[in-house]
């Protein structure tokens, strides 16, 4: 998301990071950089010269502040004037009225289906009770695609069929709604272009049927300042009261983000940034005015930390880290977790500084951990509950029996046992306050430094087996 449009802007930065203070002339200079990374962005021309000429204003009024160099002080006032032009504050959905009623619109092929059930899913976390209503009766299947999204996400929809009118199955969906007491009902539309008079209309008469609280105009960011056009065209139609936009986590440079809310007042209020269903955020315009410069979005990363850890089993967890039973079940789930939390790629451009690590690794040539912890919960697969469990029990042959399983080499199950022994370790040194055990490093999911013990070392469960045997 953004990355072009980051890497253009922080190239302009480097003019004023040579300069000992600003003056006219250098940022003239400058903001012609500036000027021309947003318009490579596809950002509309006229909300690019508006916002050129702010910046300007404020940079020429900006008295040198002691200890800041200008560079600084132009970024700062580049991203309080993007997040003005993002919107703000992030918009909230008017869910005031019971039930509340979203209409979704825009072009065909734009991801409304997909997003009508992502929104569901994000309500359903808020513990509201949505209602899907499939309403598209003109493209194959498009019933049948929100029927099985709903089914997925075990939300109930209408029963729509192809041979029934878009306005009655509104009308009909709403009664059906208040009988089940639902908080929200999301009415997926046909995608219809903005010069289709008849189906115009046809959203219109939804409209004028239903009364809805919300009409969202879904948006493709890969189409850029063609999507501002047609939002446009819709918002003089129906009134748009937000914005969705999908595929951003495609679209490196986000002109349709930083134009659609001036050009049609209507703030984007959700961005599509995958395409499993939990891939749906709230869209916040500082956060995203944080992520073009360059500085991460930790607060989005936190909370989606807290959504997928539960308090009570991460105090669960801590209990078994200082008395090292945690074993490979535990280990199991914790990677299902993070990888729950997006791709390295994705969680690494959210931490300020660290935009840039995930593209070098990928010009290095090094293998992504995503790849290796997919392995690494293959082998874990492979094992019996017992040995996940136990994992000194695994044997020479045991261990044969796991890499056949997985697909990989005995070699490769020896080193994951050997991580894993070796991170047991050193988080219970680490939870003791032992400083000492950490002085290996953290081991990663793909190869390790020398000085590793040759296999798990014997544990209490091993020696009770022994006893039993002699005493037999």
């Amino acid at each position: 998301m953004f990355e072009s449009l980051t890497d253009r802007l922080n190239g302009a930065f480097k003019i004023f990071g040579r300069q000992s203070r600003l003056t006219e002339e250098n940022i003239q200079a400058g903001l012609r950089e500036v000027r021309l990374a947003l318009l490579e962005a596809d950002v509309n021309f006229k909300v690019v010269k508006e916002f050129i000429e702010r910046v300007r204003e404020k940079c020429v009024g900006q008295a040198t502040l002691k200890g800041v160099n200008p560079a600084q002080q132009v970024v700062k006032i580049v991203h309080d004037e993007l997040t003005e032009l993002l919107g703000g504050e992030a918009a909230e959905l008017n869910l005031r009225a019971k039930p509340a009623i979203i209409m979704m619109a825009g072009l065909q092929g734009s991801g409304k289906t997909t997003s009508a059930a992502k929104i569901a899913n994000l309500l359903r976390k808020r513990k509201l009770s949505p209602y899907l209503v499939p309403a598209d009766v003109y493209r194959p299947a498009a019933i049948d695609q929100l029927e099985v999204l709903a089914k997925q996400l075990d939300i109930p929809y209408y029963p729509s069929t192809t041979e029934m009118n878009p306005v009655d199955i509104a009308r009909n969906a709403v009664k059906e709604a208040e009988k089940i007491k639902a908080d929200a009902i999301i009415i997926d539309t046909a995608g219809r272009l903005h010069i289709d008079e008849p189906l115009m209309r046809e959203l219109s008469d939804i409209k004028k049927e239903v009364n809805p609280q919300e009409i969202l105009f879904v948006a493709d960011a890969m189409t850029g300042q063609d999507a501002v056009t047609v939002a446009e065209t819709f918002n003089e139609r129906l009134g748009l009261t937000g914005v969705v936009l999908t595929k951003m986590d495609g679209d490196a440079r986000g002109g349709a983000a930083l134009s659609i809310r001036s050009v049609t007042g209507a703030p984007v209020k959700f961005v599509g940034v995958g395409e499993k269903l939990s891939e749906m955020e709230i869209f916040h315009p500082d956060r995203a005015a944080g992520r073009i410069l360059g500085m991460g979005d930790v607060l989005s990363l936190v909370e989606k930390a807290q959504a997928e850890f539960d308090a009570d089993e991460a105090e669960e967890l801590e209990k078994k880290l200082r008395k090292a039973t945690f074993n490979l079940e535990d280990f199991r789930a914790q990677t299902r977790k993070i990888k729950k939390l997006g791709s390295l790629e994705s969680i690494l451009k959210m931490i300020p500084g660290m935009g840039d690590i995930s593209s070098k690794l990928a010009e290095a040539g090094a293998a992504m951990p995503e790849k290796e912890m997919s392995r690494t919960e293959a082998i874990i697969n492979s094992m019996t509950m017992e040995e996940r469990r136990h994992p000194e029990i695994l044997n020479a042959s045991r261990r044969e029996r796991v890499a056949k399983g997985a697909g990989v080499t005995v070699t490769q199950v020896n080193q994951l046992l050997k991580q894993f022994e070796r991170m047991r370790k050193m988080m219970k040194g680490f939870m003791s306050g032992n400083t000492r055990s950490l002085a290996g490093g953290m081991p990663g999911f793909g190869g390790l430094p020398g000085g590793l013990p040759q296999g798990p070392p014997k544990s209490s469960y091993t020696k009770k087996k022994k006893k039993r045997k002699k005493k037999k």
